[in-house]
């Protein structure tokens, strides 16, 4: 597949009339928590009007600044899909050692995994002596079942222990989370995009992390136009073709995998499917949901991870960067899209080792 370049301006121009009339967002006054509850997508008063100064600073700032100054470690990508921009850079990442062994013990002593048993039937078994499913492959009646489930934890991939432990629990259980242990390490794929507002518009940055020799790799695909989007697609999706990839996002399951596979399909490229997928937030809701009154990313890096960012954009606000960007030509308004989305990925794998460790770290 080959990407047409289409003028910038036109561009810009179009996407300037549908943000008009389609903000994604709403501007609510500060401290107004009653309103947050009815909008996931607001920003802030002091937010927005820090945010709009910002950008105007950016145009003076990077006025005539051409891509290449302004982006100096990145370069060309290229594919089938076209060409887009690709930019990389490296975090210190500490990853806890998985203990295993204390994973295995723990689903194989909970008895509700078979099907028929809840709280209640478990204590009766364990005290009549079925402490785990191996023992209960000895019981009259659920022998079967306990069967399946051994089977599944021991020669199912993570995938399916997933899929397994979420059929008997909710989604967000530790088990469930456990199941990502089972990976090495450079099978994990961070994952963030930023885009052009709600599904159905262009994906215009898309970040990648992976683990290599103890640091944490941060691949970006950005698109110096939207044409670009096909290649920046096809390079994003080739972090999954490693044997047992494992993806890992905040939120992703509601937003970013499906929105990447209306693109794919958009494109006639398929879809991202068949991939054991760990959601960072669904995890942090069962850890913090009563600690914090927010969980977006933002939050729960500032209070667990002790990050403080300086000179961010909105991720809400986004859109109207890079559509002044496409508009002007002016390469200031991608600076902080860019550094925005890097740290995104940091703090995901930074906040997914985390409830990693504290579920299964090995002492």
């Amino acid at each position: 597949m080959s990407a047409t370049h289409a003028p910038q301006a036109r561009i810009g121009a179009l996407w300037q009339q549908r943000m008009d009339t389609l903000r994604d967002y709403e501007v609510i006054r500060d401290g107004n928590v009653f309103a947050t509850s009815f909008s996931n997508n607001f920003v802030f008063s002091s937010e927005y009007d820090g945010a709009r100064q910002y950008l105007k600073d950016l145009l003076v700032q990077y006025d005539r600044c051409s891509f290449d100054t302004v982006f100096c470690g990145g370069r060309e990508h290229a594919n089938e899909g076209g060409t887009c921009y690709m930019l990389e850079s490296r975090e210190p990442m500490v990853c806890p050692p998985f203990d295993q062994d204390r994973y295995q013990a723990e689903i194989l002593g909970d008895l509700t995994l078979v099907h028929g048993i809840g709280k209640a039937t478990e204590k009766r078994l364990k005290i009549r002596g079925y402490r785990t499913l191996h023992d209960l492959m000895e019981h009259p009646k659920f022998r079967s079942n306990a069967q399946r489930a051994v089977e599944c934890i021991f020669t199912g991939s993570s995938g399916k222990i997933m899929e397994f432990i979420g059929s008997r629990h909710t989604k967000s259980h530790t088990h469930v989370l456990g199941s990502a242990g089972l990976h090495e390490q450079g099978d994990y794929v961070f994952l963030d995009i930023e885009t052009m507002g709600l599904f159905s518009r262009p994906i215009i940055l898309f970040g990648i992390g992976f683990l290599e020799q103890g640091e944490l790799v941060v691949r970006q695909y950005l698109l110096r136009d939207i044409a670009e989007e096909p290649a920046a697609l096809l390079a994003t999706m080739g972090h999954f073709s490693s044997d047992h990839p494992a993806l890992v996002t905040f939120n992703g399951k509601a937003f970013d995998a499906p929105y990447i596979s209306d693109r794919l399909a958009y494109y006639g490229m398929g879809a991202l499917t068949g991939i054991p997928h760990f959601d960072v937030l669904h995890f942090s809701r069962r850890q913090w949901k009563d600690k914090f009154p927010s969980l977006r990313l933002s939050v729960l890096e500032k209070e667990i991870l002790g990050v403080h960012r300086d000179d961010d954009v909105p991720g809400q606000m986004v859109p109207e960067f890079y559509e002044t960007y496409l508009r002007s030509g002016n390469c200031g308004p991608l600076v902080p899209i860019v550094e925005h989305n890097r740290q995104d990925v940091v703090s995901l794998a930074r906040l997914f080792f985390r409830l990693l460790g504290d579920a299964y770290g090995r002492c």
